[in-house]
This record gives C-alpha cells, sequence and structure tokens, in this order.
C-alpha cells in the first residue's frame, strides 16, 4: 500500500493552533500516515504524538520543515503531489485518477496565502469546492474519496483506549 502524508503549509503558531492540530487528527483518522509541518510547534507534534500514544496506530509528525525542499525530496524519491486548493481542479474529476497511481501522496494543505511556486510544483491542484470553506474538510472529503470510504474500517493496533459505539451516551473502553 501507498503512503499517504500531509504537508501543512503556512501554520501560524500564534493563531493556527487548533485549526492543525484538527488537520493532523483528521489526516490520522482518515487513514493518512503522517503530517510535515512547515515551522515549529511544540505544541502540535506533542498533542499528536499524544493522541498516537493513547488511541493506536501509526502516525508521526515532523515540524520544522522546509516546504520547498520536502515537496522537491518527496517528487525525487518518486512520488506525486496534490495541493488542496479551491482554484483548482473539481475532486470529483481527479480523485479516480490520483486513485490509481501507485505512488506514494503528499497532500499539501494550507493555511494562510499559499505561495505560488506551490502551484506550479504539484502533480495535482484540487478543489473539493469552488467556495469560501474549511481546510479540515476538504481534507476530509478528500481522504474519504481517496480510499473510498475503507478509511472507516481502519484498525488502530497498540491502542489504549478506544469508542465503543452506542446508540445514546458515551462508552470509552481502556485496553
Amino acid at each position: 500500500m501507498r503512503k499517504v502524508c500531509i504537508l501543512r503549509l503556512g501554520h501560524r503558531p500564534e493563531r493556527d493552533h487548533r485549526v492543525t492540530t484538527h488537520v493532523g487528527l483528521t489526516a490520522r483518522a482518515l487513514g493518512a500516515d503522517g503530517m510535515y509541518l512547515v515551522g515549529e510547534d511544540p505544541v502540535i507534534v506533542g498533542s499528536i504524538r499524544d493522541v498516537v500514544e493513547r488511541w493506536g496506530g501509526e502516525f508521526f509528525i515532523e515540524d520544522k520543515v522546509k516546504w520547498k525542499q520536502c515537496i522537491r525530496q518527496w517528487k525525487e524519491r518518486g512520488g506525486i503531489v496534490a495541493h488542496l486548493t479551491m482554484y483548482g481542479l473539481e475532486v470529483g474529476e481527479v480523485v479516480a485518477e490520483m486513485r490509481e497511481r501507485t505512488e506514494d501522496l503528499l497532500i499539501i494543505v494550507g493555511a494562510e496565502k499559499v505561495p505560488g511556486d506551490v502551484y506550479g510544483m504539484v502533480d495535482y491542484n484540487v478543489s473539493v469546492t469552488n467556495q469560501p470553506h474549511s481546510e479540515i474538510s476538504s481534507l476530509a472529503i478528500l481522504l474519504d474519496r481517496l480510499f473510498m470510504g475503507q478509511e472507516m474500517d481502519k484498525k488502530f493496533e497498540g491502542a489504549k483506549i478506544r469508542v465503543e459505539p452506542c446508540e445514546a451516551g458515551k462508552r470509552v473502553i481502556e485496553l
């Protein structure tokens, strides 16, 4: 199985903690293998690593990443890169082709204005909608369509806790 990772670009530590954390949590829960974070943010790194420790599974987070270098190295190793942007081709037009490819996939999730160079460095500029919306929702939709819903059945090995689904109330099981 190929590797799918996220590059969080444009993270602003003073204002993006919650959103960037949720990008990482969404990526992990919906089947990605890890996240590269441009810049340094030990709070987010620690938070996501804590979730992996308690909830299980294999997911890495690496900060202090230089975005151009990350993209170039990914492509040099034979991977492909997709950039989530409201200016790209509609996800429905490109996801089947992306799914059929076997190369490792790096998905760029921007925060603030994305540098123009990004658009030319990637293999796919992908739009989930051409309306203003959350980068978290775009990532979730792309991953769900990429994995065709199979990510919902993923087992998180080594979990110390898990939620047991129930109709009402809340059941958390300590393993």
